[in-house]
This record gives C-alpha cells, structure tokens and sequence, in this order.
C-alpha cells in the first residue's frame, strides 16, 4: 500500500523520511502486524504487510494520522486539516479487489 504526499517532495527530507519510516515500524511492533518491506521516494512511503486489506488499510490509516500529526507540528500546519499526506491510501496494485 502507498500513501502519497499531498504536494511537493517532503520526504526528500532525511529527517522527515526516517521518522515516517520509524513510525510505520513503530506501529508494526505495537500492534503486532508483520512488516516485510518499507520503501520511499521524496514524495511516496510504499509498506508491504503480510496481513489482510482491511488490516493494511488500518495500519495505512494510522500511519496517516501520526505523521500528519507529527508534520503539522513541525511545520505549524494546521493540525485539523491533512498537513503530510493526502485523504486515503493507494490500494496494492496486485490486490484482488
């Protein structure tokens, strides 16, 4: 699944970058869900889970929310309105549905 940034580069951006990858690892632990793969470009974080679409899109979800969270902090966006990442994750490309 992919999340892709609202606008510009902001993973281009080491910190940025290692901290949304620390987050998806963080919430993989805590909740128990196996991470096979976690890659990015400047303007994309795509994770590979090995568990089910509605889990994904869960984790995805709340992968969204902290680092939005977090980015509106950093950047003094408005921390109601989506600040890192667009409305909904990009479902796998080799998904059945």
């Amino acid at each position: 699944m992919r999340l892709r940034a609202l606008e510009g580069a902001p993973l281009a951006d080491e910190l940025v970058a290692r901290t949304v990858v620390a987050t998806a690892h963080a919430i993989a632990e805590r909740t128990g869900v196996t991470l096979l793969g976690v890659a990015h470009d400047d303007a994309s974080l795509t994770v590979t889970l090995d568990t089910d679409r509605l889990a994904g899109l869960g984790f995805m979800a709340e992968v969204r929310r902290l680092t939005n969270a977090w980015y509106a902090g950093k950047t003094g966006a408005d921390p109601n309105a989506p600040s890192l990442w667009g409305d909904r994750p990009d479902e796998d490309e080799q998904s059945p549905w």
